[in-house]
Order: structure tokens, then sequence, then C-alpha cells
């Protein structure tokens, strides 16, 4: 059977360096991956699904936001980005985004995003770490808690902003303690999560590889013009 093909956008800056574990967690779950960035030839019609990666901050115009000083930013990347999901919502192919890319998939889809959450959130402790230290609360009943269970979660954390207005069709499928978003999902085909913090680095924990797995599971139906998310309930069940 033929491995689903995977897109997978990074910095221009650091992509190098990130690109070999999230192809590594792909691999893993029976996919391939494609390395895209801003200025790489990037068509969403050769691939069976996307990872928009971690990076830099998103842009606040492109949600009506104000732009802060301290703010790093990449215009062309916020552009690729956005076009690839909007892309894959038309063509129904499954998205996972990581860090930055869950920020992206919700902005893409119509949300927004709180530019300094950890002032907002203050109960929320905040880590710059790629090391398993922030505790996540899974919420009951949602695909995330069926792919990687519903027991509290340690995971890493490197942003400072987060999701506040949910994009359309996206539901909470993760809180931090203090209240702040750390995971998002669709709630229909095509298959599409966000999570907050970056799963690749934890690819020894199973339920950091589920998350993967089930972005491979929803490209191998998609490609095959089946329905994504039965195939990734089923894929519950395997883990």
């Amino acid at each position: 059977m033929r491995r689903p093909l995977i897109g997978v956008t990074t910095s221009n800056r650091s992509g190098w360096r990130i690109f070999p574990l999230v192809a590594l967690n792909i691999w893993l779950a029976g996919g391939r991956a494609v390395r895209w960035g801003a200025g790489r030839r990037s068509d969403i019609d050769g691939v069976d699904g996307i990872v928009i990666g971690g990076g830099d901050d998103i842009s606040p115009t492109l949600y009506g936001g104000q732009l802060r000083a301290e703010s790093r930013l990449d215009p062309d990347r916020d552009r690729m980005e956005r076009r690839l999901v909007e892309e894959s919502m038309a063509q129904a192919k499954p998205v996972l985004g990581i860090c930055r890319g869950s920020q992206m998939l919700n902005v893409a889809l119509g949300g927004d995003l709180d530019q300094d959450a950890y002032a907002t959130f203050t109960d929320s402790r905040k880590y710059r770490t790629i090391l398993p230290r922030k505790t996540v609360n899974v919420v009951e009943g949602t695909r995330l808690a069926g792919l990687a269970g519903t027991e509290v979660m340690k995971v890493n954390a490197l942003h400072s902003q987060a999701v506040r207005r949910l994009g359309s069709g996206l539901r909470v499928a993760a809180r931090d303690e203090g209240g702040m978003i750390q995971a998002v999902e669709r709630l229909r085909d095509p298959f599409a999560i966000g999570v907050q913090w970056h799963p690749e680095h934890l690819f020894y924990a199973r339920r950091q590889r589920a998350i993967f797995r089930g972005l491979v599971a929803a490209a191998r139906a998609g490609a095959e013009d089946r329905a994504q998310l039965p195939e990734v309930d089923a894929e519950t069940e395997r883990v």
C-alpha cells in the first residue's frame, strides 16, 4: 500500500533542523514527508495531507489585531500557509497544525489569537522548553481524546500566543491548567487538528505518535475517496 505523502511547512531559518523530526513521526505513522518553505513550490494537489509547522508569530493583520513591536514575523510564510489551509479545506485534505500551525489553522478558518496569552491566563504556567513540563487536560469526547486518551498530558511549550476566538467548524480539544486553549479540532471532514505543543519532539511517547497516526489515517482515507473521520476513529482502537 502506498504511503500517503504529507507536505510539511517549515521556517526557512530552522526548518533544516525541525523537518527531520516531523518526517520521522510521519514515517512511523505510515506516511512520508516533503518539506515546504516560503519561496519554494508548495502544491496541495501533489500531496494527501499537510502539516503546518511551528515557528514565528503570525502577523495580526491576518485577523484584525494590532502589530506588536516585539513580534517576529514572516509574511511570506503567513501567506503560503493560509493559502494551503484554505486549499486543503476546499480539496478535503487533512491538516495537522503544530504550535504556530495550530494558530494558523484557526486564523485561516476565521478565528483570531490572543497575542499575549499568558497575561490573559495568569494561572497558566509559562514554559519555553522542548521537555514535557506543561500540564494539558484533553477534553472528553473529542477526537484528540480518542487518539491520545483523556489522562492528564505532559507536553512541551514554546509559545506566547494562543487561540482566542475559534475559527469556523472548530472546537476546543484541550486546555492547560489555567484554561488557555492548547488544542483545537475540526468537527467534520476533512480531518484537521491543531496542537499548541510540539509532538515531533516527543516521538518516544505513544500518545504523541497517535496524533500523527490520525493525520496519516485521514490522508490515506482521503486519497482513496473514503470518509476521513471514521478512519481516524478506527485508528483510535489500535492505540
